[in-house]
Order: C-alpha cells, then structure tokens, then sequence
C-alpha cells in the first residue's frame, strides 16, 4: 500500500477491465483462441463489484469510525463527478451518433438516466450499451449503502452488521432459486432461454448481491477487526493461494454458464474466490501489495472509461478496417489499442476536468462551513 492507494488492488482492477474485454469481444471477430480465454472474462464484472464494495465501504467505514457520522455531502459529489461526466458523454454518442452502437437497439433513454436499465433488460433485441447492468448495480449500491449504514449506527445495531451481510449472501442464492424456478425452467426448450436467464438471474440487482456483499463484508472486517488484520497481514500468500483454487473451481462449476449449479451458487463462488484475491492484494504479505506495476496502475486509472466506451469503439475500429484484411490477432491488437486510446481520451477530455470541478466544489463548501 502506498499513501492511501492500494497497489494490489491495481492489479486486480487491471485483471477485471482485461477479463470483460475478452469476453465482450466474442461478440465481435475474433480469433478462434480467444474462445476459450474469454469463456470466464464475465466474472471482470463480479471482480469490480468486489472491489467496489471493498473501497466504497472502506471509506464509509472509516468516516463512521474516525469522526461517528457519513459525510453525504462529499460522498454523493465525490460518485457524481466520477461516474456521471462520463456516462452522459457516452449516451450521448450512443442516442445521437448510431455509428458508435455495436447493435442496433437501445433501450429507452430514461432507464439508463434513472439507472433502472438491468431490470427488464431484453439482450436479445434491445443489447446495444447492454454492459451499463453493472453499472446501473453500482449506483443503486452508492445509494442504498450509506442509508443502510446510517440505519444501522441510529438503531444501534452496527456491530452486527456483519450477520446482515452474511444474510444477504444467503438471500440471493434463495432469490436466484426462486427465479430459475418459476421464470427460467419453464423456458428451458423455448427460444427465449437467453433472454429470460438473462433477464431474470444475470442482470438484477437482487440477484447480483453476492459480490458487492461480500466486498462490504471484507471492507467492515478490516476497518472494525484487529484480529482480521493480523490474519490478513500474516497470511497473504495463504488468502492468495486460496482465491486460485477457488477460482478454478468456480469456473469448473460455471462451465455452463446458464446451467442450474452455476445460475443459482456460481455467482456466490465467484465472489467469494475474488474475495479471496482482494483480501490477498491488501495484505503486507502478498506480492501483490508489495508490487507497484506502473502499467497496472495506468490500466486500473482507465479501466471505467474503457468499460464505457470499449464496444462502441471495436464496433467502429472493426468496420472502418473491414476491406483491409487484417488477421484476427492483428485486429485484435488494433481494436485493444484503440479501447486504450478512448479511455486515455475520457481521461483527459473528461475525467481530468470533472476532477478539477469536482476539488474546487469540495474546496468551496468545506470554506463556506468554516465560515
């Protein structure tokens, strides 16, 4: 860890952004290898929820136990510059620009303002900007987290909020059951399999709590458990070790993505094997933490802009190359470069700006209240 960034968890974040560009990429031509890397890359998502949960509980955790209250305030303008700038910019090009949609159908534009668009979501005919699910999840978890925290500290009942989180992991394995029992089984033989699974067990909220909760879960046992970071700091390669084979027996259940095993209890191993990773990345005795990779780190700095705008842009770069005959690999470098450039342009264009409003905003309201 260095300062107040950790460096393991760089890396991490640079794995997840990787992992979604190759399974996304599938959708595009692709070289026949990437068929098999990017079977799992679907798990990236369940990567940043964790880390997600980690880092935004972490420092909520940390203002109720420095100073006993949440700073709304800063909370919700510190999430609006950082995710909002960027994604109107990047509805924008999708509603008014239709070369930029790698599909051709849009949901409506209120679901993606009002973050709704993961319920009712119909890949099948409506998937262009399909991957703005996760992100809908994230704001939805940005704006319940603090309540139910603030809940907790006026009822008293902080300290067990460890048997809450511990609940919630158990409630959305039932919710998934509930869902593949009564939505996705009748449609086991019909043409709308895809849809519906998607629709009712990959896209929810309530059927994606696993990860975030279980990143919630590590950030308040870290921040309330000496005993846990004594483990945590001791034991790294341990935690490290752990997460791989849990990983790798995450992904043997998941093979089948959609099959029973994996829709009800694959998203809990998932989590909980990332979990693992990210409790290994924070810890004194992990390679992770004690590697600081500038690529990494650049690549995590990238990673939402990238999220964003990646399928629009391969969309593009492979339409404007189509008559040039490139190979699949060569395509593939060309479309990853141009996905590094979009992001380095969000940065720069947008982020960088949103920023520096963002500071003086900050600035201008902690001077008003010493005033």
């Amino acid at each position: 860890m260095k300062g107040n960034r950790f460096n393991g968890l760089d890396h991490l974040r640079a794995l997840a952004i990787v992992l979604v560009l190759m399974c996304h990429y599938l959708a595009f031509r692709h070289p026949d290898w990437l068929d098999a890397v990017g079977r799992f890359g679907w798990t990236g998502v369940d990567l940043f929820f964790v880390l997600s949960g980690f880092l935004i509980s972490g420092q909520l955790f940390r203002q109720i136990r420095e100073y006993g209250i949440i700073d709304l305030k800063a909370f919700f303008t510190k999430r609006f510059f950082r995710i909002i700038p960027p994604f109107v910019f990047t509805l924008v090009l999708y509603f008014c620009f239709p070369f930029f949609r790698e599909r051709e159908a849009l949901s409506p534009l209120w679901k993606f303002l009002t973050f709704t668009q993961n319920y009712g979501l119909d890949v099948v005919n409506k998937g262009t900007f399909s991957h703005a699910w996760s992100l809908c999840i994230e704001e939805q978890f940005y704006l319940l987290l603090p309540a139910i925290l603030i809940l907790f500290m006026k009822t008293g009942g902080f300290s067990k909020l460890k048997y809450v989180l511990v609940a919630l992991l158990v409630i959305s394995v039932l919710l998934r059951i509930f869902s593949w029992n009564y939505f996705v089984e009748p449609a086991l033989e019909s043409d709308d399999f895809w849809k519906i699974w998607y629709m009712y067990i990959y896209y929810p909220t309530h059927t994606r709590l696993d990860s975030l909760t279980i990143g919630v879960l590590i950030g308040f046992l870290y921040e309330y458990s000496v005993a846990f970071k004594k483990i945590i700091d001791s034991r790294g390669m341990l935690f490290f070790f752990a997460g791989l084979i849990m990983l790798a027996l995450s992904f043997w259940l998941c093979y089948d993505q959609a099959s029973r095993e994996a829709s009800v209890f694959g998203f809990t191993l998932v989590g909980l094997a990332y979990g693992l990773l990210v409790i290994a990345a924070i810890s004194d005795s992990c390679f992770l933490s004690r590697t600081s990779l500038s690529w990494t780190r650049q690549l995590a700095d990238l990673s939402f802009a990238v999220y964003l705008s990646h399928k629009g842009v391969i969309h593009i770069i492979q339409s404007v190359t189509e008559q040039m005959n490139l190979s699949e690999n060569q395509l593939l470098i060309v479309c990853l470069a141009g996905c590094l450039v979009a992001g380095l342009f969000y940065r720069y264009a947008i982020e960088r700006p949103s920023g520096w409003v963002k500071d003086q905003w900050l600035n201008q309201k902690t001077k008003l209240s010493g005033n």
